[in-house]
């Protein structure tokens, strides 16, 4: 697993390169003992419909999310309870186009499958604006939705010690604070570059809110091959 720490931030406590010892929590800053506990995983569609691209070099990465989020937990020593996916409907004009009625229907059977493997599906809306003669396309109030099921989990799921989040939005930084003050950790798994303005700078300040961050790699997205 790759993990690293940008610039400034503090540095985590990393299992020894080869070591043998399995009770080690890498990237556990105190290296306690690891602890097995369900979690539940939240994922944020738009970062990692972005990163899948990314990494696919302009064309999306064709993976099961379900095993994607399954595999995470596991590389943590954490079994998957349940998983969140936020995302949007396509965007739809009030007489909508052939391409429209397409990418509705595919989006359909997309979240018909999540819904019937047991995903807890949070959709918002998605806002068409006009940018110097060009369309661009928002996802409104999904973050919203995350945050809300975020700083439910406390009462609805009271067990939980650990929690797994896929994003990279700093706009989550006081939720998670929160959470752990009510001893939930939060997870991490994101990914960034040290390089700004590029696609994928980070704010540090949601690196050093975590209990833990773990980079993703394109090789998390090939060990969850569709089936």
């Amino acid at each position: 697993m790759n993990e690293t720490t940008p610039t400034g931030t503090n540095q985590n406590i990393y299992k020894e390169e080869g070591s043998n010892n399995i009770s080690i929590f890498p990237g556990n800053p105190k290296g306690l003992p690891d602890e097995f506990f369900s979690t539940l995983v939240f994922i944020d569609e738009t970062f990692l419909e972005k990163l899948s691209k990314y990494f696919g070099k302009g064309k999306y990465l064709k993976f099961d999310k379900i095993a994607f989020a399954i595999n995470l937990s596991k590389k943590q020593n954490l079994k998957c309870k349940k998983i969140f996916y936020y995302t949007a409907p396509p965007f739809q004009c009030e007489n909508p186009s052939l391409d429209e009625i397409k990418k509705k229907e595919g989006y359909n059977k997309f979240v018909s499958k999540l819904k019937n493997r047991g995903v807890i599906v949070r959709e918002g809306r998605c806002q068409r604006l006009k940018c110097e003669g060009d369309f661009v396309y928002k996802q409104k109030a999904v973050d919203i939705l995350m945050a809300m099921d975020l700083m439910s989990v406390p009462l609805e799921y009271p067990e939980m010690k650990k929690i797994i989040l896929i994003s990279s939005d700093s706009d989550f930084v006081p939720i998670v604070k929160k959470l752990e003050n009510k001893g939930v950790r939060t997870i991490l798994y994101t990914y960034y570059e040290k390089i700004r303005n590029t696609p994928f700078s980070i704010s540090n300040h949601l690196i050093q809110s975590v209990h833990k961050y773990i980079l993703l790699t394109k090789q998390d997205f090939e060990n969850s091959p569709l089936t």
